[in-house]
């Protein structure tokens, strides 16, 4: 739905401009072919796309227009940066620190304004086309259409197209106590619900363009700051994606542990049943199942939030491959990016980018510490809405009668914690320690050197699927079920 939203701001902005979406059916192979010689095409202009499955598919689109004769301009507009400059300026590898990444970027050319927006006016000169029959023909199609069954369907939380995130944009610039100080907002219970602010998905699908987000940051702080030049960490949330693009432009096993040349090959179990109960929401822990509820009915989950089931499904407690994890975020998430995705998924797991196991996210106190009240429990979990505040992140710990008062029998009504928290993550993290000994005993960590541990990065509503500098704030092996 998102989607087909952006295909049809796109066409009504383009019809502004006396123009129209084309929106071709087919595989790339069979039509482009077809339209090169129906439309007398002498020019394509496609955006880089830095992963390698796009640039396989746009090899082969490339191949064809060559056969046709035809001329292909490619532009990167996805990225702030051409990734393969940076890669090059670090002798040819991709560098696997956010520090060494900053310190060839601030060696690069300055970044180039973005263009200005086309007017009816630049548009004068051209002619589009158009048929009676064009929306038949071309038109958006429906989610009827593509086969998805709509009755019942809530509205959008998060509106497709440029349109809505333009104005998001200005609402983001505009949070006054942000400007002032540039700082992060502080986490709490609204932090984690889906913010009129929020950017993420219109960065992923290139609604928002990057670049014109970094230059209205950097015009935003000349203004508050008095003209002082804005340092690298204002651009915190572009650049961690950014950093997540260059490790994974050329490997193609970035989304994998096996082959994957920065990925520590950790023997995690393979428990279906218990990744079921975790994708479902049904783990027994309610800041996890409520995360996990808001993920899949809304298609968004704050940073933080990621950052603590992304914990629980791997180091913290079920000891599940991350693979696993980053496939639901793929099915579930808006604004899932293949390489931040996986880059993020590796990095909470302890398998790339970061080393420090030792740090766990507890699935009871850090949600109590965030929501002490539990509104957010409540909103997400409505059988968990009579407990009292004392036992809803903990409520096999509230007496029977707290639990008949709130009409919600644990085991019966809820499910049970899954696994015990104490010993699952001190098991865990003994496990993580022999894997890191053994690894710096045969090759050294030279690979996986850490990053910085407090970037500046998403507030609420935050751009990245991840920010994974943000410090941990856990309770060490022994909080959590007693």
């Amino acid at each position: 739905r998102f989607l087909l939203q952006c295909l049809e701001d796109l066409d009504a902005n383009l019809r502004k401009l006396n123009s129209r979406l084309f929106v071709i059916r087919g595989q790339p192979a069979d039509v482009f072919p077809r339209l090169f010689k129906e439309w007398n095409i002498a020019k394509l202009s496609i955006e880089y796309d830095s992963e390698p499955f796009g640039k396989e598919r746009d090899a082969a689109i490339k191949k064809l227009a060559s056969e046709a004769g035809v001329e292909v301009i490619v532009r990167i507009s996805h990225t702030l940066y051409d990734l393969d400059k940076i890669i090059e300026l670090n002798g040819g590898q991709p560098p696997l620190t956010y520090k060494r990444f900053q310190t060839l970027i601030s060696r690069m050319e300055p970044l180039e304004m973005p263009v200005e927006t086309i007017t009816p006016e630049v548009m004068e000169k051209c002619s589009t086309p158009v048929s009676d029959d064009h929306d038949e023909k071309y038109g958006v199609p429906s989610l009827e259409e593509l086969g998805f069954d709509t009755d019942g369907l809530p509205s959008a939380v998060w509106p497709g197209g440029e349109t809505e995130a333009l104005t998001r944009l200005e609402r983001h610039l505009e949070r006054k106590a942000w400007v002032a100080n540039f700082e992060r907002p502080r986490m709490n219970a609204n932090s984690l619900l889906a913010s009129p602010t929020g950017l993420s998905p219109y960065l992923r699908f290139g609604c928002l363009s990057c670049r014109l987000f970094y230059f209205k940051l950097t015009d935003l702080y000349k203004k508050v700051k008095k003209n002082s030049s804005p340092p690298l960490s204002l651009y915190g949330q572009l650049l961690w994606r950014e950093f997540f693009y260059t490790a994974a432009t050329n490997n193609p096993r970035f989304d994998k542990m096996e082959g994957n040349p920065i990925c520590v090959q950790i023997p995690w179990d393979k428990n279906p049943e218990a990744l079921a109960k975790w994708a479902e929401g049904r783990t027994g822990f309610p800041w996890i199942d409520a995360i996990m509820t808001q993920l899949r009915q809304e298609g968004w989950i704050h940073h933080l939030a990621r950052h603590a089931v992304a914990c629980f499904l791997t180091r913290g407690d079920l000891w599940i491959s991350w693979e696993e994890g980053m496939k639901v975020f793929e099915e579930l998430l808006l604004d899932a990016d293949w390489s931040v995705n996986a880059g993020s998924w590796m990095w909470l797991s302890c398998s790339s980018f970061f080393q420090q196991f030792f740090h766990c996210y507890c699935p009871v106190g850090f949600g109590r510490r965030t929501d002490p009240n539990g509104d957010y429990i409540r909103r997400y979990l409505p059988v968990l809405r009579g407990f009292p505040a004392k036992y809803i992140y903990d409520p096999w710990n509230a007496p029977e009668s707290v639990q008949k008062a709130a009409k919600c029998i644990i085991g019966v009504n809820y499910p049970k914690p899954m696994v015990n928290h104490a010993e699952a993550s001190r098991l865990n993290i003994e496990r993580m320690k022999q894997i890191y000994q053994q690894l710096s005993r045969y090759r050294g960590l030279g690979l996986l050197a850490t990053v910085p541990s407090n970037p500046s990065g998403n507030g609420n509503g935050g751009l990245m699927g991840y920010s994974p500098g943000e410090s941990i704030s856990g309770c060490g092996s022994t909080a959590g079920q007693s």
